[in-house]
């Protein structure tokens, strides 16, 4: 196992290779591994480097960083706070924007219940599933959502199930135990679930912004600058991007992404 992995719980790893000179150690949030897994295999193949990955949650892996018990060359990480933080303390080298993330509603496939917005969600009878009690961001993001549509307390009265995991609730989304969530549109390109929901947009005033923007850092440890640099740049480039837009992120080429790259100032500025 990578030093990583004895510093940092719940750990989602493929790839792993007994070291080379031309390695490369990488560690994202565990809501990129789907598109990371991706992206490294296609870096591979075009390259011939290898990149040992680490997924897990963002959390863990950011404390571990700063409180200097983890160490890893690349780091794709959620919260802009958590880069300008690294960068700050001098453990990343510098960092550029990743990808974003975005929150819609989630309905089971058919949409029985004919849901066309937040505030049908407020509903006499609607049965709304929210995921509250799951670590943050994710719940912290829907009650910031509920709050700035001015609808939690309605909302709050139609929910029958608060669930700690967000896959759980989702399961019993398609089930029929509810007919409305929310959740990060990146989970409706599950495989479990992309053929059995069907989701429309939130408002994107009604989104906190703290949770959406994720950072690709440089970390100190980095043992070859130049590889750990023509890999970040493949993360970005519109053969990376796309791969995360399959997996339900937002480009940073995109329209949307261009604006909420200066709207939130996701720069590396010291």
């Amino acid at each position: 196992a990578t030093a990583a992995a004895t510093a940092v719980p719940n750990l989602i790893s493929a790839g792993y290779t007994p070291f080379k000179s031309d390695s490369l150690d990488v560690w994202t949030c565990g809501g990129l591994s789907e598109a990371f897994l991706q992206i490294n295999d296609l870096y591979e193949a075009k390259t011939g480097h290898n990149i040992q990955y680490t997924g897990a949650f963002a959390g863990a892996l950011g404390k571990a960083l700063l409180t200097l018990k983890g160490q890893t060359e690349v780091f794709g990480a959620r919260g802009l706070e958590l880069a300008q933080n690294m960068r700050k303390k001098g453990i990343s080298l510098g960092f550029k924007p990743l990808c974003f993330t975005d929150y819609v509603i989630a309905v089971p496939k058919g949409n029985p219940a004919g849901i066309r917005d937040l505030k049908d969600l407020s509903e006499p009878g609607v049965r709304v599933m929210l995921p509250l009690g799951a670590s943050p961001p994710g719940s912290a993001s829907v009650q910031g959502i509920l709050k700035k549509s001015g609808l939690t307390d309605p909302i709050m009265q139609n929910m029958t199930v608060n669930e700690t995991c967000v896959i759980k609730m989702l399961c019993g989304l398609i089930e029929g135990k509810g007919d409305v969530s929310i959740i990060e549109k990146r989970l409706t390109t599950h495989a479990r679930f992309k053929d059995k929901i069907e989701y429309m947009p939130i408002e994107p005033k009604f989104i906190p912004p703290a949770p959406l923007t994720f950072t690709i850092n440089i970390m100190k440890y980095v043992q070859d600058k130049k590889l750990a640099d023509d890999y970040a740049d493949f993360v970005r480039s519109e053969e990376g991007q796309s791969i995360l837009e399959k997996c339900g992120f937002t480009s940073v080429h995109s329209a949307r992404g261009l604006d909420l790259i200066e709207r939130f100032g996701v720069k590396d500025v010291q």
